[in-house]
C-alpha cells in the first residue's frame, strides 16, 4: 500500500467536522496536504501533524504502512477507539503524540517495537490495563507520559533501561506497589510524577541520589519513611518536592538549607515534626506547604521566611508554630497572594504594614491568640476574597474600610472582642457568602445595608448585644441558606418579608425579645430543617403549617404560645422538639405529656363565636352563589380578546416592528421556534437591542402561545427570566392578524448554541463553557424555576424547559424563556381559567418531557424538575437527550447512572473546559495544586443532582429548592479551590 492509500484509509475512519482534511484528494499534491511533511529525497510521508482539529473518530491501523514515518502528532482531538498495535511498524517513528484524546483499551505491546521513539506522550485518554514491561526496549525515550489515564499495577522495573529519560509523569492513574529501586540507574532524570495513585512503600534510596532531578512529586499516595539528611546535598538541582497527603514521619532535613533554587517545597498532611531547618539561602520559594503536621514551636522559620522574596503561597495551618505574628508578618514578600496560618500559636497583633499586601486573595488566621485591632489598611488589599480571623482576642471595632473589599466572598470574625457597631460599609461587599461575626461584642442594630447583599448564603450575627429590630429588607436574601440573630436584645416582631427566604435551612433566633406571632408568611419555608425561636415574647397559635415542613428540630420553649398543639410531622417526635415554658399550651402527642386542651374556656366566648361563625357562613353562601350567578352569565358570552389584558404591555405598532427588522429581512432572523420566527431589532427611541418574536399565526396553536406568553410573563420579574418589554396585536398590510413579542436581546445566544454549535460553518471555531460556568448557569436556571414554581403571585409550570429556551446575555448569566406551553396551578380568575385549559392536548419537547406526562398526567412543578435535570445531564455530557445512541433501555438518565461515580470523567462533555486543570504539552515542570480534585467532586455531585431530578418516578425526584441549595452548595464547595 502507498503512502496515499493510507492517508485515504486514516481519512475514512476519521470524523472532520471542521474540514481540515479537505485538502486531503487527488487533485493536490500528496506533499502539499495539510499536516502532511514529506522527505525531500524521496517524497516519503515523515510527518503527520493533526494536532487540535477537533477530529473525532478512530486511527486506523493503515497509519502503520507510513513506514518512513518519523513524527506523528494527533494530539488535542476527540479520537476514540485502541491505540493500533500496528504502530509497532514504524521503526523510524521518534516522535508520538496521543494526548487529550478520548483512546481506550490497553497499551499496545508493540509499541516496544518503535526502538527510536525519543517521546512518547498519551496523557489524558482513558487507557487501562498495565503498564507494558516491553516498553523497557525503548530506551531512547527522553519523555514518557501516561498520567491522566486509568492505568492500574505496578510500575515495570524495566523502565530503568530508559537511560536517556528526562521527564516521566505517571500521575492520576490508580497505579499501586513500590516506586522501583532500579531507577537510581535514570541518571538523566529530572523530573518524576506519580502524584494520586496508590503507591506504598518507601521512595528508594537510589532516588534521591540521581543529582540531575530537579522534580519529585508522589503526593497523594500511601507512601511512608523519612526524608533523608543528605536530600539537600544529593539533589542540588531540585526546584520542587511534593510529598503531601502521604504518611512520611520524622523531621525535614537540615540539608534543605543548600536548595538554592527551590521553588516548591510541599509537604503538608503527613506525619512530620520536630525543628525546622531555615530557609534564609530560599530566595526563589514560591510555595511553601506544611500543613497539617506537627511541627514545633520554632521561631527559626519564621525569621528565615523574610529572605524568600518570591514567596507567593504559605501554607502552615494545623501546626504548632507561634511567636510574634507582627514581628515576622511584616517581613514577609509583598508578592503573598495566599497565606493560611490557622490553628497555631501565634500572638501579638495584627500590623499596620498588612496594607502592603496588595496581592493578597486569601488570610487565614483563625484560631490563634493574636490581640490589638483590625487595622483600617486592610481596606488595600483591594484582591482579598477570604478574610478569616475567627478565634482569636481581635479588639476594637470592624472597620469602615472594609467597604474597599470588593471581591470578599468569606468574613469570618467570630469568637473575638470585637466592640462597636457594625459598619454600615459592609453592605458594599456585595461579593460576601459568608459573614459570621458571632460571639462578639457588638452593639446597635442590624444594618439594613447587610440584608441587601444578596449574595449571602450565610449570615450569624449570634451572641452579641445587637438591639432593635429585624430589617424588614431580609427579604433580599434569596440564596441565604443559614439565618443565626441568637443571644442578642433584638426586639419587634418576626418581619413577615422574611418569608421570601425560601432556599433557608437553618434559622435561629432564640433568647431575643421578639413579640406577637409567628407571620403566615414562614410557611413558604418549606427547606426548613432547624427551626429555634426559644426564649422570647411570642405569642399566638403554634403554626400548623410547621407539620408540612422537614423539620429535623423544632424549639419553641419558653415563649407564651397557646392553644392546641398539631400533631402531626415534627411534633410527632418528641425527641427534636420542646415547647416547655408556654404554660397556655395543650394537647399534641401523648409523649410531650402536655395537659389536655381545657374547652371550658371557650365557653366563656362562645356566644360570640358562634355569631360571628354564622355570619361569615351566611356571607360565604352569597358569595358563593354570586360567583356562580356571574359565571352563567359570563359563559354566555363570546369568547373575548386577551389583547385587552396586555393593554399595559402594547407599545409598538406593525409598522415599527417592520422597520426595525429591516422587513423583516433574513439578515435579522436570528431563531426559528414552532410557533413563530425570532429576528433581531434596534429600538429607534433608544438605540437598544431587542428580539422580536413573529408569532406564525398559521400554525396550529400559536395563538393560544402568544396567549400564554404574555399572561405568564406580564406580571413575573425575576433576574434569570426573559423579560418581556412589550407585545404588538395588529394587522399587516394586507389587513391579515399580526402578533409578536418583543424581549430583551440576549448577547450570547441560546445555551443550545454553546452546547452543540453549528459544525456546518467551518471557519466558525465551536464555543467552550467552562465548568464554573456551567454550574452557574445551571443555578440561574434552577433558580428561575423555582421563582416560577414558588414565589409568583399564581404558580407558574414552564412545561418546555430545553437549552434552546435557554438564553445566555453578554456575562453568560442564564434567562428561561418561551412560556407558550407555560400552565398555572392556581387558577384566580377567569381568563387565567382559559389560558389553562386552551389547550387539549398537552405538548413539550421529545426527550425533555416528564414521562408521567405522556400517560396523561397534569402539569406538575415535578414535571419541570425532571426537564431541569435532564438539561443539566445534557450541559455535562454534551449529549442530548434524543442522541442517536439512546434507544431501547438506555437513555440520557441511565447512561449518566450507569457511570457514577467511577466513570464521571469518562461522560463528561469533551470539549469541557477545566481551566484550572488544563494539560499542555509545554507544562511547567510544576505539580499541579489541589484544585482538581475539588473539580472532580463538584463534578460527581452535579452529575447526582441530575440523576435525581430525572428519576423516572416524580415523587424520587427532588423539589427545585432542594436543586438549588445544592447547586450552590457544590458552587460554595468550589469557590475556595478555584
Amino acid at each position: 500500500m502507498t503512502d496515499i492509500q493510507a492517508l485515504f484509509a486514516i481519512k475514512n475512519e476519521i470524523i472532520d467536522p471542521f474540514e481540515s482534511l479537505i485538502s486531503w484528494n487527488e487533485s493536490v499534491p500528496l506533499c502539499q496536504w495539510h499536516g502532511v511533511v514529506c522527505g525531500t529525497r524521496n517524497q516519503r510521508v515523515t510527518e503527520l501533524n493533526l494536532l487540535d482539529q477537533k477530529l473525532t473518530g478512530v486511527l486506523s491501523p493503515f497509519v502503520g504502512n507510513l513506514s518512513f514515518l518519523i513524527r506523528l502528532d494527533i494530539g488535542n482531538n476527540t479520537i476514540s477507539g485502541n491505540i493500533p498495535p500496528e504502530l509497532g511498524r514504524l521503526t523510524r517513528l521518534s516522535h508520538l503524540y496521543l494526548q487529550n484524546n478520548s483512546l481506550h483499551g490497553d497499551i499496545p505491546v508493540n509499541l516496544s517495537l518503535c526502538t527510536n521513539l525519543v517521546e512518547l506522550w498519551a496523557y489524558k485518554n482513558n487507557l487501562v490495563g498495565v503498564l507494558p514491561r516491553e516498553l523497557g526496549f525503548l530506551t531512547k525515550l527522553k519523555y514518557f507520559d501516561f498520567s491522566y489515564n486509568k492505568l492500574s499495577g505496578e510500575i515495570p522495573k524495566s523502565y530503568s533501561n530508559f537511560s536517556s529519560l528526562l521527564e516521566m509523569y505517571l500521575l492520576d492513574n490508580d497505579l499501586e506497589g513500590k516506586i522501583p529501586d532500579e531507577f537510581g540507574k535514570l541518571k538523566s532524570l529530572k523530573i518524576f510524577d506519580a502524584d494520586f495513585n496508590r503507591l506504598s512503600g518507601k521512595i528508594p534510596s537510589s532516588l534521591f541520589n540521581l543529582t540531575s532531578l530537579k522534580v519529585i512529586d508522589v503526593s497523594v499516595n500511601q507512601l511512608e519513611g523519612t526524608l533523608p539528611r543528605d536530600l539537600g546535598i544529593n539533589l542540588p538541582n531540585l526546584v520542587c518536592i511534593s510529598i503531601s497527603e502521604n504518611r512520611f514521619s520524622g523531621s525535614l532535613p537540615y540539608s534543605l538549607f543548600n536548595l538554592t533554587g527551590l521553588e516548591y517545597l510541599i509537604v503538608g498532611k503527613n506525619n512530620l515534626g520536630g525543628r525546622v531547618p531555615r530557609f534564609d539561602k530560599l530566595h526563589n520559594l514560591f510555595l511553601l506547604g506544611m500543613d497539617n503536621n506537627h511541627f514545633e514551636n520554632d521561631l527559626t522559620l519564621m525569621s528565615s521566611l523574610t529572605n524568600a522574596t518570591n514567596l507567593n503561597r504559605l501554607y502552615l495551618q494545623h501546626n504548632a508554630f507561634g511567636g510574634t505574628f507582627h514581628e515576622f508578618f511584616s517581613n514577609l514578600s509583598s508578592n503573598l497572594a495566599y497565606v493560611d496560618l490557622s490553628s497555631n500559636w501565634f500572638s501579638g497583633h495584627i500590623p499596620i504594614e498588612i496594607g502592603k499586601f496588595v496581592n493578597l486573595e486569601e488570610l487565614r488566621l483563625s484560631g490563634n491568640q493574636l490581640t490589638g485591632i483590625i487595622p483600617p489598611t486592610i481596606g488595600k488589599i483591594y484582591k482579598l476574597r477570604y478574610l478569616h480571623m475567627s478565634h482569636n482576642r481581635v479588639s476594637g471595632s470592624i472597620p469602615f474600610s472594609i467597604a474597599n473589599l470588593s471581591l470578599l466572598t468569606e468574613l469570618n470574625l467570630d469568637h473575638n472582642n470585637l466592640r462597636g457597631r457594625i459598619p454600615l460599609s459592609v453592605g458594599k461587599c456585595q461579593n460576601l457568602l459568608y459573614l459570621n461575626l458571632n460571639q462578639n461584642n457588638l452593639i446597635g442594630s442590624i444594618p439594613k445595608e447587610i440584608c441587601l447583599i444578596s449574595s449571602l448564603v450565610v449570615l450569624n450575627l449570634s451572641s452579641n448585644n445587637l438591639t432593635g429590630a429585624l430589617p424588614k429588607e431580609i427579604d433580599n436574601q434569596k440564596n441565604l441558606l443559614s439565618l443565626d440573630v441568637s443571644l442578642n436584645y433584638l426586639t419587634g416582631e418576626i418581619p413577615s418579608t422574611l418569608g421570601s427566604c425560601v432556599t433557608i435551612v437553618n434559622l435561629t433566633m432564640k433568647r431575643n425579645l421578639f413579640r406577637g406571632v409567628v407571620p403566615s408568611t414562614l410557611s413558604s419555608l418549606k427547606s426548613l430543617q432547624v427551626l429555634d425561636l426559644s426564649c422570647n415574647k411570642l405569642s399566638g397559635m403554634v403554626p400548623k403549617y410547621f407539620e408540612g415542613f422537614a423539620l429535623h428540630f423544632l424549639n419553641l420553649s419558653f415563649n407564651d404560645f397557646e392553644g392546641a398543639l398539631p400533631e402531626r410531622g415534627i411534633f410527632e417526635n418528641v425527641s427534636v422538639v420542646s415547647f416547655v415554658g408556654n404554660p397556655r399550651i395543650c394537647g399534641g402527642v401523648p409523649g410531650l405529656k402536655l395537659p389536655n386542651c381545657n374547652f371550658s374556656h371557650s365557653k366563656k366566648i362562645n356566644f360570640k363565636l358562634v355569631i360571628l361563625v354564622i355570619l361569615g357562613i351566611l356571607g360565604l353562601v352569597v358569595m358563593v352563589c354570586a360567583f356562580f350567578f356571574y359565571g352563567f352569565r359570563r359563559s354566555k358570552r363570546t369568547f373575548p380578546s386577551l389583547d385587552k389584558n396586555l393593554n399595559q404591555l402594547i407599545a409598538m405598532s406593525y409598522q415599527s416592528i417592520l422597520k426595525v427588522t429591516n422587513g423583516f429581512s433574513t439578515s435579522n432572523l436570528i431563531g426559528v421556534g414552532s410557533h413563530g420566527y425570532v429576528y433581531k431589532g434596534i429600538l429607534e427611541m433608544d438605540g437598544k437591542h431587542v428580539a422580536i418574536k413573529v408569532m406564525n399565526l398559521l400554525q396550529y396553536g400559536a395563538i393560544k402561545s402568544f396567549i400564554a406568553e404574555c399572561e405568564a410573563l406580564r406580571n413575573v420579574r425575576h433576574r434569570n427570566l426573559v423579560k418581556l418589554l412589550t407585545a404588538c396585536s395588529s394587522v399587516d398590510y394586507r389587513g391579515n392578524e399580526f402578533k409578536a413579542l418583543v424581549y430583551e436581546f440576549m448577547a450570547n445566544g441560546s445555551l443550545e448554541d454553546w452546547l452543540h454549535p453549528d459544525n456546518s460553518r467551518p471557519n466558525v471555531q465551536p464555543t467552550r463553557l467552562g465548568f464554573l460556568q456551567r454550574l452557574n448557569i445551571a443555578i440561574d436556571v434552577a433558580s428561575a424555576i423555582h421563582y416560577l414554581h414558588n414565589d409568583c403571585q399564581i404558580s407558574i409550570v414552564h412545561c418546555d424547559l430545553k437549552p434552546s429556551n435557554i438564553l445566555l446575555d453578554n456575562e453568560l448569566v442564564a434567562h428561561v424563556g418561551d412560556f407558550g406551553l407555560a400552565r398555572f396551578l392556581h387558577l384566580t380568575d377567569e381568563t387565567t381559567c382559559r389560558i389553562q385549559t386552551s389547550s387539549t392536548t398537552f405538548k413539550g419537547s421529545i426527550g425533555y418531557i416528564a414521562p408521567e406526562y405522556g400517560m396523561g398526567s397534569e402539569p406538575s412543578t415535578q414535571g419541570d424538575v425532571y426537564s431541569f435535570g435532564i438539561v443539566l445531564l445534557e450541559m455535562l455530557t454534551g449529549k442530548r437527550p434524543t442522541d442517536e445512541m439512546f434507544g431501547g433501555n438506555l437513555s440520557l438518565h441511565d447512561f449518566v447512572r450507569n457511570a457514577i461515580p467511577d466513570g464521571a470523567l469518562e461522560i463528561v462533555d469533551p470539549i469541557l473546559n477545566f481551566e484550572e486543570i488544563e494539560i499542555i504539552r509545554d507544562r511547567s515542570p510544576f505539580p499541579r495544586f489541589m484544585r482538581r480534585q475539588k473539580m472532580v467532586e463538584g463534578l460527581i455531585s452535579l452529575f447526582g443532582v441530575g440523576i435525581v431530578c430525572s428519576m423516572y418516578d416524580s415523587s424520587k425526584r427532588k423539589s427545585i429548592n432542594e436543586v438549588v441549595r445544592e447547586l450552590c452548595s457544590i458552587r460554595d464547595s468550589l469557590v475556595g479551590c478555584t
